[in-house]
């Protein structure tokens, strides 16, 4: 080739658009070559004379490839917009200016806010703004595992360390190896457990339950919580030692009715991407419809809103959503806070209250569960057993339904 040879070509075609696919063909190639072209971003390197079919084979794998990175490409964009931080609020703002800032450094995150206000979010924008943004981020929810079996999520197990373990199993400490762990509701842990992630804390090593070696991970741990743990450590439900661990950077993560010029943007956000989801064309929103749902408090803050657009997204006929589409929670048709519990467990409806039969019954579920809730004293562990089910099915139940294990004293209304 006149002017410049092979290699030189490929270096200059990558430097014009590395996503191009180049496959090299060369009659006098050598292996060191061939490894040389393949380093450079070669997708393949085939020798003269040519064959036909070997050729046609490289070709298809080659499209195939740039078809798979592309592919790779689009679902890490639907991944990243899936978790955007909406709204252009002043403390918004705030906290985006001070992940910016946390991001790029290896210090602990404790993450302090009410259930729904996306804690796990600002977890997830931490990670994909830090160094470790290439490894894996890696949740736990440590109110829904059951108790017994949390140690073995945390840390892994060998074969036969307990009934039903048949074969060894990574904990996700070592699953997280090189990346961020995010131990959501850190505040229901048992002392027992949490003495345990102390130690792991302090020596970057895990031992398997069952098992006598120590494996050496490194993660960055990012913690949340929806309780005050000073509060909890005076008590003595929560170490303190394991506090200030987590406690390097801390973040609050304001409620929704703290934030409310964002309830149109989020609204909106939540319109495209439900609509998007269900196959749907994106509905519109009027101004009444905004006023409402900017004047609610939503106590189960952003969880509790998409819940409500889900549905809307859903139910709704037409391409504007109305006033008259709204739940009665939002149009007024919640008791007041204040109200006493009725004898049946949840407030009277009517039947035009509800699109649906399945509507009604979620309805019904949640404000009976949360009635239950408020006659066990906030107490978890006894609301479970007054409704016969397992506490971490509650625990779901209660987080998909937007409610807030309030603390005792604060008065809080299912929407």
């Amino acid at each position: 080739m006149p002017g410049m040879d092979g290699l030189e070509v490929l270096a200059r075609v990558r430097t014009l658009d590395p996503e191009v696919p180049v496959v090299v063909i060369s009659g006098h190639g050598s292996i060191e070559t061939a490894v040389k072209a393949v380093r450079m971003g070669a997708q393949d390197f085939v020798e003269k004379p040519l064959a036909l079919e070997k050729t046609l084979l490289v070709v298809k794998n080659a499209l195939r490839q740039r078809k798979l990175e592309a592919e790779n490409r689009a679902l890490k964009e639907q991944v990243e917009h899936r978790w955007v931080m909406v709204g252009e609020s002043p403390v918004l703002h705030a906290l985006r200016a001070d992940i910016a800032q946390a991001a790029p450094s290896n210090g602990r995150v404790l993450i302090f806010g009410e259930n729904g206000t996306g804690k796990e979010l600002v977890a997830r924008n931490i990670h994909h703004l830090s160094l470790r943004s290439s490894g894996p981020f890696v949740e736990v929810n440590c109110a829904a595992i059951p108790e017994e079996l949390i140690e073995s999520e945390l840390f892994g197990h060998t074969r036969g360390a307990f009934t039903g373990a048949l074969t060894a199993k990574k904990g996700k400490f070592e699953l997280a190896d090189g990346g961020t762990l995010f131990l959501d509701e850190v505040g229901d842990m048992t002392l027992k457990t949490q003495a345990k992630v102390l130690r792991v804390l302090q020596e970057q090593k895990v031992e398997p339950v069952g098992g006598t070696a120590t494996i050496t991970v490194d993660v960055r741990v990012i913690a949340a919580t929806n309780k005050n743990l000073e509060e909890e450590i005076r008590k003595g439900t929560f170490r303190e030692d394991l506090f200030f661990r987590l406690n390097v950077i801390p973040f609050r993560v304001a409620p929704l009715r703290e934030r409310r010029e964002d309830i149109p943007l989020l609204a909106r956000h939540f319109i495209a991407e439900l609509s998007a989801e269900y196959g749907k064309r994106a509905k519109e929103l009027t101004r009444e419809v905004l006023d409402l749902l900017v004047a609610q408090p939503w106590p189960g803050n952003v969880r509790e809103l998409r819940n409500i657009i889900e549905r809307l997204v859903i139910m709704t006929p037409g391409d504007r959503i109305e006033a008259r589409h709204l739940p009665a929670s939002v149009v007024g048709g919640a008791p007041p806070a204040s109200e006493p519990p009725s004898t049946s467990g949840v407030p009277s409806v009517t039947v035009s209250d509800f699109p649906s039969l399945a509507a009604a019954r979620e309805d019904f579920e949640r404000r009976y569960i949360w009635k239950k809730y408020q006659e066990c004293g906030g107490n978890m562990s006894r609301t479970s057993e007054a409704l016969q089910v397992e506490r971490s099915n509650l625990y779901r139940k209660m987080k998909g339904y937007g409610l807030i294990p309030a603390r005792k004293g604060e008065a809080v209304e299912p929407a």
